[in-house]
């Protein structure tokens, strides 16, 4: 229960942080334009909060389903204009002041992501160092020579310093399914080029885990099998194991590591395990049956001792941060970069090119939201930057009733010298509505799919 709170917070205060930026973005260009603005309205349905500020009694409201938002502005489109104001009229604006103030939205949510890529950049993003295991015979990864090790420096041209880089660009490079460069240091430091052949990919592998398809799995040194505290109500707990036991033993066989400890566990769901530990100095041995996971695998409900597990994996840990100056640049190029790969898998998808499994919606984003949270505010600032990307770009898609399809009929008005008539707008509204009603079923069918069968 706590946890599904913590993820409804996490939801609500990331779309209303994004959509107050985006809001204000409009607002501040539509007073830069002189445009009376009539109402900042944030959420939809039964107003919770309303104050009339400033020169124009502006309407600041703050409604009771905080999943959108507006700005209502003064438009004798939609109602009449007092005497003497039609000049602050958003449609007697020039087409370029109209743009502006439509285009201000989406340039906030960028804006936005770049000073939280800023802000990420200049602390310090911590991250595990590429370093890889052997990969699996016949993966893309073994036929190009990669091994255990390696630790991997560039993909292509771009330079990686954690797992998070690789993945980042082993994604644009995979949605090209092209011959990829991955430049690695070996153990001894000589630096090695090789060749990730990406052509066996399917539009469906990029779904799913793309660097286990590819082979590339990170290496995981060995360590004691020194045991933290048993989860509550587990087959460990109910055994009797406790924090700090040492596991020496399983049905007679020698354990050294966690390693050798699982992977006796895993095939053994269901079935009785004489476990012996060293405890204060003490041998004993522990009878336990793990329970079968959802993949049939067994468990016992244990983890390694924190402590073991830190100094096993701290020499493969790392901490990327920049200059002031430094960060800014590379933020800019971050915010740039996702911009234009987002738009590239729209586009794919739109072609038949990408699954659209790929799009999601709001309860994905939900709990990426609520894992993001309880990890930490690095990973809540870093997903936050990378969602306000996102509004940013799908804002600005050309379709009617987002800041896209407003922007080509101004095109249009700059092109014919005259406004688009009203019949056709009518005619894109309805078109685009229906686009996004598809949209959304995609979005909410993928999300239940992920959600029940993972």
């Amino acid at each position: 229960m706590g946890e599904l709170f913590s993820t409804v917070v996490a939801f609500l205060v990331t779309v209303g942080v994004l959509v107050v930026v985006h809001e204000f973005g409009h607002y501040l260009a539509a007073r830069a334009m002189d445009v009376k603005i009539l109402r900042f309205n944030i959420g939809f349905g039964k107003p919770l909060f309303l104050r009339r500020r400033g020169r124009d009694h502006t309407e600041w409201v703050v409604a009771a389903v905080p999943l959108g938002g507006y700005v209502k502005m003064l438009d004798e489109r939609e109602g009449p204009v007092p005497p003497g104001e039609e000049p602050r009229a958003f449609n007697n604006k020039s087409v370029w002041a109209r743009s502006f103030i439509v285009l201000a939205g989406p340039i906030a949510n960028f804006l936005l992501a770049i000073a939280l890529y800023w802000v990420l950049f200049v602390a310090g993003m911590p991250g595990d160092v590429p370093v890889l295991a052997d990969p699996p015979r016949g993966t893309p990864a073994a036929v190009a020579g990669l091994a255990s090790g390696d630790t991997i420096t560039h993909v292509g041209d771009e330079a990686v310093q954690t797992w998070s880089d690789v993945r980042w660009a082993m994604l644009k490079h995979a949605v090209a399914r092209d011959e990829t460069v991955v430049e690695v240091r070996s153990r001894d430091g000589r630096r090695e080029v090789n060749r990730l052949d990406m052509s066996s990919l399917t539009r469906e592998d990029l779904d799913q885990d793309l660097l286990v398809k590819l082979g590339i799995r990170a290496y995981r040194p060995a360590f004691a099998p020194r045991l933290g505290p048993p989860a509550p109500a587990s087959p460990a707990e109910r055994a009797g194991f406790r924090e700090g036991d040492l596991v020496t033993a399983v049905d007679g066989v020698t354990i050294a590591t966690w390693d050798e400890f699982v992977g006796r566990v895993r095939p053994a769901a269901g079935r009785r395990l004489a476990v012996e530990v060293e405890r204060e100095g003490a041998k004993l041995v522990i009878d336990a049956v793990p329970e079968a996971r959802k993949d049939g695998a067994g468990q016992l409900g244990l983890q390694p001792a924190l402590a073991v597990l830190k100094k096993a994996y701290e020499p493969f840990t790392t901490t990327v941060r920049y200059g002031p100056a430094e960060a800014a640049a590379r933020a800019v190029e971050k915010v740039w970069d996702l911009s234009v790969f987002s738009v590239k898998m729209l586009a794919r998808m739109v072609m038949g090119q990408l699954s659209w499994k790929n799009l999601s919606g709001p309860i994905t984003i939900a709990d990426y939201a609520g894992q993001s949270a309880r990890l930490g505010w690095v990973t809540s600032l870093g997903f936050l930057a990378l969602v306000s990307v996102s509004l940013g770009v799908l804002n600005l898609l050309p379709i009617p009733l987002l800041d896209g399809g407003h922007l080509v009929y101004y095109f249009a008005e700059i092109v014919k010298g005259t406004p688009v008539s009203e019949k056709t707008m009518e005619i894109g509204q309805r078109l685009g509505l229906a686009l996004l009603l598809g949209l959304t079923f995609f979005a909410f069918y993928n999300d239940l799919n992920r959600l029940f069968t993972g």
